[in-house]
C-alpha cells in the first residue's frame, strides 16, 4: 500500500485560504486604485495644471511670419537707400561737370528758348526762393535726413522706399552744397543749371525733392502708409 502511494503520488493539499496568493480580479484592481489614490491624496497635493501648451506648428508659423515680415523690412529699406545713392550720384556728378564746363560760359539751348542749361549759384531754396534764410533752410535739408531715417526702420512699403529714397537723395545734393561750396559752410549757395522757359533755374537734387514730395502726397490720399497699411475711409 505504501509502495502504491509512492508511485502514484500524494495529490497536493490546498492551502489555507489566508496563506494563499491574492486573487485578481475586476473588484481587486478597483479596490488597488482606491487604495492608491487615497494615499495620494493624503500625501501630497495633485499637481496643477499650468495650462495647454501651444502647439508646435504655430509657434513655428509665428516665427517664419515675423522672419518674413523682416526679410521685407530690410529689402524695403534697401530699396530706399540704393534709390537715394543713384539721385545723389547724379546729381553730384552733374553739378561737377556744370561748375567745370558751364560755368562763366554762355547758356547751352537744348529745345531753342524753351529749356537750357545755364549755370548759376543759388544761396536760396528750391527754384532760388529764399535767398535771405540759407542757413535755415541748410538746417531744414538736415533735419530731413533725420526723419526719413527715422522712418526707415518702419518701412514696409515699396512706393514709400522710392519716394523717400528720392527725398534723401534730394536732401543730401543740396545740404553738400551748403556745406561745402562757397561763401561757407552752412551758407554755401547750390549749383542750379536746368533753366526752363518762363520758370526757376533748378537741378537734379530739386527735380528729386519734387518727385518724392508727389509720390508722397499721392500714397497719402491713396491712404498707404510706410509701413504698408491700407487705411479705407
Amino acid at each position: 500500500m505504501a509502495e502504491a502511494e509512492r508511485i502514484i503520488g500524494t495529490p497536493d493539499i490546498p492551502e489555507a485560504a489566508g496563506d494563499g496568493p491574492e486573487q485578481s480580479g475586476p473588484d481587486s484592481g478597483e479596490t488597488a486604485a482606491a487604495e492608491q489614490d487615497g494615499q495620494r491624496t493624503g500625501s501630497e497635493p495633485e499637481p496643477e495644471s499650468e495650462g495647454e501648451p501651444k502647439p508646435e506648428g504655430e509657434g513655428v508659423a509665428d516665427a517664419e511670419t515675423g522672419a518674413a515680415s523682416a526679410g521685407k523690412g530690410k529689402r524695403k529699406i534697401a530699396v530706399l537707400f540704393a534709390v537715394a545713392v543713384v539721385a545723389y550720384a547724379f546729381d553730384l556728378i552733374s553739378k561737377m561737370i556744370v561748375v567745370a564746363k558751364l560755368e562763366h560760359h554762355e547758356p547751352i539751348d537744348l529745345i531753342g528758348d524753351w529749356l537750357r542749361l545755364s549755370a548759376i549759384r543759388n544761396a536760396g531754396a528750391a527754384f532760388g526762393f529764399g535767398e535771405a534764410f540759407t542757413i535755415i533752410f541748410t538746417c531744414i535739408a538736415a533735419a530731413v535726413i533725420v526723419v526719413i531715417a527715422r522712418l526707415a526702420r518702419k518701412l514696409y512699403s515699396l512706393p514709400w522706399a522710392i519716394a523717400l529714397g528720392l527725398l534723401l537723395g534730394g536732401a543730401l545734393g543740396n545740404l553738400t552744397d551748403r556745406l561745402f561750396r562757397a561763401p561757407g559752410v552752412f551758407e554755401g549757395a547750390v549749383v542750379d543749371f536746368i533753366a526752363p522757359k518762363g520758370f526757376a533755374v533748378f537741378n537734379l537734387a530739386d527735380s528729386a525733392i519734387v518727385c518724392g514730395g508727389i509720390l508722397i502726397v499721392l500714397l497719402s490720399f491713396r491712404g498707404l502708409d510706410p509701413d504698408g497699411t491700407v487705411h479705407k475711409d
